[in-house]
C-alpha cells in the first residue's frame, strides 16, 4: 500500500545507513529472525529475479510516525493514488463470507483478511473520494492504490496474496473472511474494513498492501496502531497485542521470503507504528497493515510480480498469525 490510502499523508523517509551491524535491540523487538537476517545478508541470500530480495541491513528501534511515506499522494492504504487497470466491476457488495473450516491447530480462531483496495476504485471515483468518519478525523473512503511502473496494479496484487493466505490458514483450522474478494463495484471504505473485522470478533486481523514509495526505496514494513484515545478512535486495548502480532510478522517474513526490512522507513525493523491510519484507529480487534514492498522500485517490482515470491509473502504471513495466535 503505498501509502496513499484515505489514511495516508507521507512521513518523512529516513534515509538508512547501510551497513550498520546488527543490534540487540532488533532481536528483542522482533523474535529471532530479524536478527537472522542480519546473517542471511552477511552471506549472500537470495537473487532478485523473483525468488527474494536484498535491501537495508540496517538495526534499531520502530519508528513512531503519524504520517506515511513518501512517493507520490497518500491514502489510507498508503498508495500513490494512480488508475489500477480496467478490471470489470464485479456486482455484489457484500464481504465474502468465511468458508468453513478445516480440523487443525488454529480451529475456533477467526482472522481477517483485507486486501487493499480494489481493482474497480478507479471506476468509481465520487464514491472513493467520499470523505469518511476515520475516528479522529475524515478521510477518504479509499483509493485506487499504486501500481508497478509497467501498470501492474496493486490491488491485484493484494487479493492474490490475500487468496494465499487465506488457502494456508484455512488449512490450519481457522475461520478466515475477507474484507472483499473481487465481488463488489469498490471499497469497502476504510471504516468499513475496520468495522468486518470487529464485527467477526477476529483474533488477528492484517491488511495487505505494496507501497508505492520512491525508486531505490525498498523491502518491507509492519504497520502497527499506537495507542490512541479520541474522538471515535480508542486502540488502547489492542495497541499491545497488534505490536506482538507485528513482530511475529515481520519475523517470519524475513526468514520466509528472505527479503529485508524497509530501508526507508522503521530503521531497518521492518516495524512502523503510526496514529494517523483509520483502518487500524478504528480497529477493536489486534490488527497491522503490511506493506510487502515497493512496486515503484524495479528490483522490489519484480518479486512482488512473481508468483513463486507472492506464495512465500503469504507464507511468512501466515507463519507469522499461527505464532501469534497460538500464543
Amino acid at each position: 500500500m503505498s501509502y496513499t490510502g484515505p489514511d495516508f499523508e507521507p512521513p518523512q523517509p529516513r534515509r538508512s545507513r547501510l551497513r550498520r551491524p546488527l543490534t540487540v535491540a532488533v532481536a528483542a523487538l522482533v523474535p529471532g529472525a530479524l536478527l537472522g537476517w542480519g546473517v542471511y545478508a552477511a552471506v549472500g541470500g537470495p537473487d532478485d529475479t523473483g525468488t527474494g530480495g536484498g535491501g537495508s541491513d540496517r538495526a534499531g528501534a520502530a519508528r513512531t510516525s503519524a504520517a506515511p511515506p513518501s512517493g507520490g499522494p497518500a491514502s489510507e492504504d498508503g498508495d500513490a493514488e494512480k488508475p489500477a487497470g480496467s478490471s470489470p466491476a464485479p456486482t455484489s457488495e457484500a464481504p465474502s463470507a468465511p468458508r468453513p473450516p478445516a480440523s487443525g491447530p488454529l480451529k475456533g480462531k477467526v482472522v481477517v483478511i483485507d486486501p487493499g483496495h480494489n481493482p474497480a476504485n478507479f471506476q468509481h471515483a465520487t464514491e472513493i473520494n467520499r470523505k469518511v468518519n476515520v475516528g479522529t478525523h475524515w478521510k477518504e473512503c479509499d483509493t485506487t492504490g499504486t501500481a508497478t511502473d509497467a501498470g501492474w496494479p496493486e490491488a491485484k496484487f493484494t487479493l492474490d496474496v490475500a487468496h494465499r493466505l487465506r488457502d494456508l490458514l484455512e488449512k490450519q483450522g481457522a475461520t478466515v473472511k475477507l474484507t472483499q474478494d473481487g465481488d463488489r463495484s469498490f471499497g469497502p471504505c476504510v471504516d468499513e474494513r475496520a468495522r468486518i473485522g470487529n464485527e467477526a470478533k477476529a483474533d488477528a486481523a492484517i491488511s495487505i498492501h505494496a507501497d508505492g514509495s520512491g525508486a531505490g526505496n525498498r523491502g518491507f514494513h509492519v504497520i502497527m496502531p499506537g495507542a490512541v484515545h479520541d474522538g471515535a478512535a480508542d486502540t488502547r486495548a489492542i495497541a499491545e497485542p497488534s505490536a506482538e502480532l507485528g513482530k511475529r510478522v515481520a519475523g517470519s517474513f524475513v526468514r520466509v521470503t528472505g527479503t529485508a526490512p524497509s530501508n526507508y522507513l522503521g530503521d531497518g525493523t521492518g516495524l512502523v507504528t503510526r496514529t494517523d491510519l483509520g483502518g487500524l484507529n478504528l480497529s477493536t480487534v489486534p490488527k497491522v497493515f503490511i506493506e510487502c514492498g515497493n512496486m515503484r522500485d524495479s528490483t522490489d517490482a519484480a518479486l512482488l510480480t512473481s508468483g513463486s515470491w507472492r506464495q512465500k509473502a503469504a507464507e511468512g504471513m501466515s507463519e507469522g498469525i499461527v505464532s501469534f495466535l497460538r500464543g
